[in-house]
């Protein structure tokens, strides 16, 4: 491993520490930490969503923590008030760990500018 990637692995451990202390438990994956995104940014607060729901919730965060490197644009919300993106530049092919990579980073970019974590 290179020391760019325990860096960030060092980081992300800490953000899974941090979180714990706001909702009580330690998300236990990426996809754990990009609902609570998704759900951030709705801004409708904690509730039931459906299947589907939590997939387009799953979809917001994954275009909001991309929208740091401009590979997507806020297009504005729906009367339900949901978000919707569009797609602004095409991502690079990366294989399935330059992804998480990726994502890692920009929540980890997320958390700062939201100022939700030290």
């Amino acid at each position: 491993m290179y020391k760019k990637d325990l860096e960030l692995e060092r980081k992300w451990q800490a953000l899974r520490l941090q979180l714990k202390d706001v909702i009580g438990r330690k998300p236990k994956d990426l996809n754990s930490i990009l609902f609570l995104i998704g759900v951030q940014e709705l801004g409708h607060g904690p509730k039931n969503f459906s299947k589907e729901e939590k997939q387009d919730l799953m979809h917001i965060a994954i275009c909001k923590v991309l929208s740091y490197s401009g590979f997507y644009e806020l297009e504005g919300t729906d009367e339900q008030g949901w978000p919707h993106w569009k797609k602004a530049k095409d991502l690079p092919h990366f294989d399935l760990i330059e992804q998480e990579k990726l994502l890692k980073m920009h929540i980890l970019e997320y958390f700062e500018q939201e100022n939700m974590i030290n």
